[in-house]
């Protein structure tokens, strides 16, 4: 990682498990970066990891907004959900095929005179690329951020890990 890369935690799920979540997130970084490793229990089909944030307790409202497009080498698709419960879309990864890889850049998450900007990618080894641009439409600053699965579970061994970015000298 750069050297204003600095990590603030990191967690292994030590079973299978629908959601993790970091909190008590402190503000004294300009952004935070997300790192989250695994596959899921799937066997078949797509489904999606989804992040929600809040500050001291995670937002289940409709105030989340997220654009997606996605590709896989010969084919393409986008989507976009306005006025979400969550911000859809990591790659969860089929159970057999893999780890995916998730990163989400919070920009000015501790900011509170601006709603809150994520940009997110998955990368798996099923050849499914996303990118994804989404939303919370609160001025708070984030001290929570969860990873969850609607369907499913994360398998045992998915790793998380958060950094804050520093400002620059």
């Amino acid at each position: 990682m750069a050297k204003t890369y600095e990590p603030i935690a990191s967690h292994t799920l030590s079973s299978n498990a629908t959601s993790y979540t970091f909190s008590s997130i402190p503000s004294t970084f300009t952004d935070l970066v997300l790192v989250a490793v695994g596959e899921s229990t799937r066997t078949t089909g797509s489904r999606g990891t989804q992040v929600r944030v809040g500050n001291g307790s995670i937002d289940t409202g409709s105030n989340y907004s997220n654009t997606t497009i996605q590709g896989n080498g010969s084919t393409t698709a986008s989507y976009r959900v306005s006025s979400g419960d969550r911000i859809y879309d990591f790659e969860s990864g089929r159970s057999g095929y893999g780890d995916v890889v998730n990163v989400a850049r919070f920009m000015s998450y501790a900011n509170t005179n601006v709603y809150k900007t994520v940009l997110m990618s998955s990368d798996n080894p099923n050849n499914l690329v996303l990118r994804t641009v989404g939303l919370w439409r609160s001025t708070s600053a984030i001290t929570e951020i969860q990873v969850l699965v609607a369907l499913d579970q994360l398998k045992a061994g998915y790793t998380f890990s958060l950094y804050g970015i520093k400002a620059s000298a």
